[in-house]
């Protein structure tokens, strides 16, 4: 059974609990979405052939030390990294190294940053140098799904609503919503309630009410949707090697809405596109 609880309430991490959030709790993630979005409009100009991915991780690192923030994926169940880079058929949980970047390849950047106890969490895709038509547009129909959930989020409506939204758009496109991972609570805890799919069935799941946080962040495959767990437990990839694209926002519902706590300030969320941002 689901049950909504101020944000205070002590009981509130037992499972099942969906804690509503005051204008504190937004104010939070205004500060903490807006610090995660900073940082990753720094790598924006350092995304380019001949990079490494754990040259972007420092650079990630040096950021948050620098705005005293803490990556909220540094040691996380043993991860090390500040940030996760997914580069072309890996869906989630991309692990930094010292490979160079190629011309052509298409990274999702993932961060969190931590700030004064809030979490700030989001993603968003960079293109390598010039990329493929058909990685272009796996990375616009990844946005458009992202926005069409995001335009679904609003008091009255349910979890079901955002990922059928998702799930509607991506596959008019002959694209597949992984159904493996899905978005979540998010405030002061890494991962709260409630889960949000990015597939689903209008009317169905959670009723959205003013004061939930939560992140959406649908990973969209150009094959099918099945994925698999590579040998160092993080390192999610498609089965048949297609690409795979995603991108993520914070928000928080409203009494006529939503919010958007992870904008980026320039204008710099979709790599394509640079000043489009969602509604």
């Amino acid at each position: 059974m689901i049950t909504y609880v101020d944000a205070e309430t002590k009981s509130r991490r037992t499972s099942g609990v969906i804690p509503l959030h005051g204008e504190a709790g937004f104010a939070g993630m205004r500060k903490a979405g807006g610090l995660t979005a900073r940082a990753l409009d720094l790598l924006v100009e350092h995304v380019k052939p001949g990079v490494t991915t754990a040259f972007l991780d420092q650079l990630a690192y040096d950021f948050a030390m620098d705005h005293g923030a803490i990556p909220a994926t540094l040691f996380y169940k043993g991860y090390r990294h500040s940030i996760c880079t997914s580069i072309n058929h890996v869906v989630c949980h991309g692990i930094p190294e010292d490979r160079p970047l190629r011309e052509g390849d298409i990274v999702n950047i993932d961060l969190t940053l931590i700030v004064d106890g809030w979490y700030g969490d989001s993603s968003r895709m960079f293109a390598v140098g010039e990329i493929s038509r058909k990685a272009e547009r796996l990375i616009e129909v990844t946005y458009e799904s992202l926005y069409a959930g995001i335009a679904a989020a609003k008091p009255g409506n349910t979890t079901g609503d955002i990922g059928a939204a998702i799930q509607v758009h991506a596959e008019a496109e002959r694209t597949s919503v992984v159904r493996d991972f899905v978005g979540h609570g998010v405030g002061q805890l890494f991962h709260d309630e409630p889960n949000i799919m990015h597939f689903g069935v209008p009317g169905t799941g959670v009723e959205l009410k003013p004061g939930m946080i939560f992140t959406i962040e649908p990973m969209i495959n150009l094959g099918r949707p099945h994925v698999k767990i590579l040998s160092d437990g993080w390192t999610a990839v498609t089965r048949d090697r297609t690409l795979s694209a995603q991108a993520e926002h914070s928000i928080g519902i409203t009494e006529t809405g939503h919010e958007i706590f992870t904008l980026s300030p320039r204008g710099l969320f979709n790599p394509l596109h640079p000043g489009e941002q969602a509604a």
